[in-house]
């Protein structure tokens, strides 16, 4: 991800900012739940031949790795279907190789989010509300990745394409465009329509674009996507941040889904820092979540296990 991508980090301020109001009216207003809140923390993708014998056990194959990678993590942001709609026999292939709590996040294609139209009056946007729907339970929350260019000027456009989108499959919206942060009265517009559409508000937390951090809670659960520079000290300090807000989101169950997807560059380090969010996490509370797990340094033997 080179959105927002800063060589030197040195001028960055990375305060981390104060839920605005229409979050905390937001939260308040949910009702409180007997079950934990399910924490869903993964990465971006899983072909990743550098996590062989340290992620993934020693000698596992390229056509596992999905396999591998849903033992470890129990979501991913699934940037695969942002270049294409899967077909439905993929979808099933994908499905079969994790277990019953692992949840998809596919991204809306470019064809349809890069359309200056959304691709609305064309065959686009069912064709994948059709494909995603075929994960069934294993669904997570889609997202719409809008380009830089769609601005608050095209806030009707969005109302068009979350009507027409299909109610009982979950969707979220990341926005980009500075005009959206740059007055109130757009971020605060845009929330209002997410929250009647029951769309979550991605929220990116990128060294580059600190506007995009804007906190807003429009759902009952919020996609973070958190963008790392190699592991370094502020990467931990802004991960403490998180834990503490999430901490204060789910108090009381208000808040039962957070996805949280860890960027670092290329890939590579990502679950690293996954695994220490879950471990800061986990002190403080108690939720439906599980760690991702360093292999053993031989590796696993054996058959896989059933799930």
């Amino acid at each position: 991800m080179d959105f927002g991508k800063l060589a030197d980090l040195s001028g960055v301020d990375f305060t981390f900012p104060e839920d605005p109001a229409f979050s905390r009216a937001f939260l308040d207003a949910l009702p409180e739940r007997r079950q934990p809140a399910h924490i869903f923390l993964g990465c971006t993708g899983w072909a990743m031949p550098q996590w062989v014998g340290k992620w993934y056990p020693a000698g596992a194959k390229s056509k596992d790795f999905l396999y591998h990678y849903a033992k470890q993590f129990n979501t991913i942001e699934l940037n695969t279907t942002h270049y294409r709609i899967p077909s439905l026999d993929m979808v099933r292939q994908w499905c079969d190789s994790v277990p019953p709590d692992f949840r998809f996040c596919p991204k809306v294609p470019q064809t349809i989010s890069h359309d200056r139209q959304l691709a609305l009056g064309t065959p686009a946007v069912r064709a994948f509300a059709e494909s995603v729907a075929e994960m069934g339970d294993r669904l997570g929350c889609c997202f719409l990745q809008l380009p830089p260019y769609f601005g608050p000027d095209r806030l009707r456009l969005l109302e068009a394409f979350l009507a027409d989108w299909p109610a009982q499959l979950p969707m979220a919206v990341e926005v980009r465009h500075e005009d959206w942060f740059a007055q109130p009265r757009h971020i605060e517009a845009l929330a209002d329509l997410l929250a009647a559409y029951e769309t979550a508000a991605v929220i990116t937390d990128v060294a580059g674009r600190r506007d995009v951090l804007h906190l807003f809670v429009t759902a009952p659960r919020t996609l973070i996507r958190f963008v790392g520079n190699d592991l370094h000290p502020t990467d931990y300090r802004r991960a403490d941040d998180w834990v503490a807000r999430i901490l204060q989101w789910t108090a009381g169950a208000r808040l039962p889904e957070v996805y949280f997807f860890s960027h670092q560059p290329d890939n590579i380090l990502s679950p690293e820092l996954a695994l220490y969010l879950w471990q800061q996490l986990t002190a403080g509370a108690n939720f439906e979540t599980r760690p991702p797990k360093p292999v053993p340094a031989d590796g696993e033997s054996g058959q896989m296990s059933l799930f």
